[in-house]
């Protein structure tokens, strides 16, 4: 594959999440649950998988209900995280802002929540979200995951909802996130992984890339990329199934306080992005997170 060639599928992948999102933006902003991409999308078993109702009742009783229709991920990732008095929290991909009101609350008035997304729709509402939910902790920025647009060793935390599998170039958000995060600093992620024996094709298969399935890595993918820029004390643990093959899974890492002297390992060759139809993986609901 040629340069132009991958950045074009770059850009129709880029393209095809931020249509969803903001289609999911404006339903929850009118206070409609029916967007293509809400998550009313089922696990093997039936029940859902994604959205609302992965939060704690207590969380979720003190948010925004735009907030709450908005929330579109796979897992709690300011409960991974573990979240402290005073921290400054960044979290990719963040829709509605549900996770950044939540980390502001929870970091206090001497932390900081910031919120990073592509979609304008979704900035708009989570301005509006944070607002009604009394936070001003909070900041948002327009950008994408793979050139964060914060300074390097900023961040106590990063976090993210069901958003890295939906990247084009997930070595360059695994560059960005040891980038900001200052030496000591973690990493709390929920996010879709897939067995180690699925090939792309058939993660492709199982759901397109704004439906949270095609973009997923393996389970020794994730591992191999923290690993590779550097981070240590990995963990990615699935909670739950969200398709044949594929997980919810919590993800943990930590930047080192101090060099060890040794060169990184390379980064390994991650799939290709598989662009499958846009029809999302099940329960009639024309996508999933």
């Amino acid at each position: 594959m040629t340069l132009d060639e991958t950045l074009l599928d770059e850009a129709a992948i880029h393209e095809e999440v931020r249509a969803r999102y903001a289609d999911a933006a404006r339903a929850a902003s009118a206070g409609r649950s029916d967007s293509s991409a809400k998550a009313s999308c089922c696990g093997p078993d039936g029940s859902a998988v994604f959205g609302e109702i992965l939060y704690a009742d207590a969380d979720r009783a003190g948010l925004p209900e735009a907030a709450v229709l908005a929330s579109l991920g796979c897992g709690n990732p300011t409960a991974v995280a573990e979240l402290r008095e005073g921290e400054r929290v960044l979290d990719l991909g963040s829709g509605g802002g549900i996770d950044v009101i939540l980390s502001a609350r929870r970091v206090g008035p001497t932390g900081r929540a910031f919120g990073l997304d592509m979609t304008d729709e979704m900035l708009e509402l989570a301005v509006q979200n944070a607002a009604a939910a009394g936070v001003t902790n909070v900041e948002f920025i327009r950008g994408t995951i793979e050139s964060v647009p914060l300074p390097s060793s900023t961040m106590d935390v990063v976090i993210s909802n069901c958003v890295i599998n939906l990247a084009a170039d997930k070595a360059a958000v695994f560059r960005e996130i040891a980038r900001v995060l200052r030496p000591g600093g973690r990493v709390g992620v929920s996010d879709v992984v897939a067995d180690d024996s699925l090939t792309p094709a058939e993660r492709g298969e199982r759901g397109s890339f704004a439906g949270c399935i095609a973009g997923a890595l393996s389970f020794s993918e994730y591992r191999a990329g923290l690993a590779a820029v550097g981070l240590t004390d990995i963990e990615v643990v699935p909670t739950h199934a969200v398709a044949d093959g594929l997980h919810a899974a919590v993800v943990r890492a930590t930047k080192p306080v101090g060099g060890s002297g040794r060169p990184l390992p390379q980064m390994p060759e991650l799939p290709a992005p598989q662009i499958a139809g846009v029809d999302g993986c099940g329960c009639g609901s024309g996508g999933c997170c």
